[in-house]
């Protein structure tokens, strides 16, 4: 059988743009392929069109069905199914957007990709327990970090005289504020053990009405909202912190989680979703999370206050099982080669 031709031309499917982790991801992986000599674009009509990615979902179904009856190679990169509307209100718009996008992302799975790419192993097993396997072939690929940008290396210290621990998500809202309400729990706990003050960082997409809630339900925790920061602070903030909570409900692939890890900073989590796969040895602790996460039922915040003690006491030694288990699973350079090769087929 001849070989593929090399792949040197793309279309990633949507045209992401925000601060979720599909965005990261595109960005990454956009980046990676140019420097490979791969043209990346948005255009699914593009004559010279050899493979499209679809990042999770796009409403470009006529164009998608269009490129794949000209041979374009379709590939779908799937993360989690939306859920949390199904559990807690969030007002009929978002719940209707959240059950169109499920729809879109199974019907690519299941009728118009030759592959898919999941996040995880959490991922896949999540999928076919939801849904049902597919004809289509399929592989698990973690998600990369650029090593050297988001590095230990840097002015940036914890402070001396207080415990910083700080939380990064896209958005904590339309359900995923309960999220940061189960943060705000953790964070009281571990203060209460912890040698020094603590101060929570809270950074990403928090409306101030969320801020007001969450401030009333601890009113003697030191908390900050930090909002969204540009991706080239990430690597100073996670520098600057002493652990990563990781909040994300039955997390895919987290991005915050890797990158922490990237620049040595060490995470407390659940073993629930991707974490277990992610966050290995002492790159953090992780504990069972004592009810069921997909009823968002209240976590066992003191077990885990308990078992992240031990991240605070030996910094020196979690600080470099975190970059040194980002360096053996997580390059972007590794997860970039990957994917050229399943889009050239």
């Amino acid at each position: 059988m001849a070989e593929s031709p090399p792949l040197t031309n793309l279309c990633l499917l949507p045209a992401l743009r925000g601060v979720d982790g599909p965005t990261s991801f595109q960005i990454k992986l956009k980046s990676q392929l140019n420097a490979l000599g791969v043209q990346v674009h948005h255009n699914p009509l593009d004559p010279e069109l050899q493979a499209i990615l679809v990042v999770s979902g796009t409403r470009h179904l006529g164009e998608l069905l269009k490129a794949r009856r000209r041979g374009v190679r379709i590939v779908q990169r799937l993360d989690g199914i939306n859920y949390l509307h199904r559990i807690r209100p969030t007002g009929m718009r978002h719940y209707l957007r959240s059950e169109y996008s499920n729809l879109l992302l199974s019907g690519i799975r299941r009728h118009i990709a030759h592959f898919i790419v999941y996040q995880s192993a959490f991922t896949r097993a999540w999928w076919q327990r939801s849904h049902g396997p597919t004809r289509a072939a399929d592989t698990i690929i973690l998600n990369g970090v650029d090593l050297a940008a988001y590095s230990p290396v840097g002015e940036e210290k914890p402070p001396a005289s207080s415990i910083r621990v700080q939380v990064i998500e896209g958005h904590l809202k339309d359900g995923n504020e309960l999220a940061l309400y189960y943060a705000l729990d953790f964070a009281s706990e571990l203060a209460n053990l912890a040698p020094l003050p603590l101060e929570l960082k809270v950074i990403g997409d928090v409306p101030s009405g969320i801020q007001v809630v969450a401030r009333q339900r601890i009113p003697s925790l030191r908390l900050s909202f930090e909002g969204v920061q540009p991706r080239e602070r990430i690597p100073q903030l996670n520098r600057s912190a002493h652990l990563l909570y990781s909040a994300e409900f039955n997390a895919p692939c987290p991005n915050a989680v890797i990158e922490s890890l990237a620049c040595g900073l060490p995470v407390a989590g659940y073993q629930t979703g991707a974490l277990p796969e992610i966050v290995q040895g002492d790159a953090g602790r992780l504990v069972p999370y004592g009810s069921d996460p997909w009823l968002l039922g209240k976590p066992d915040t003191i077990g885990l206050a308990n078992a992240a003690m031990s991240i605070l006491t030996e910094q020196p030694r979690f600080r470099q099982a975190a970059r040194a288990q980002a360096e053996s699973a997580f390059d972007v350079v590794q997860m970039a080669q990957r994917y050229l090769e399943i889009l050239a087929g």
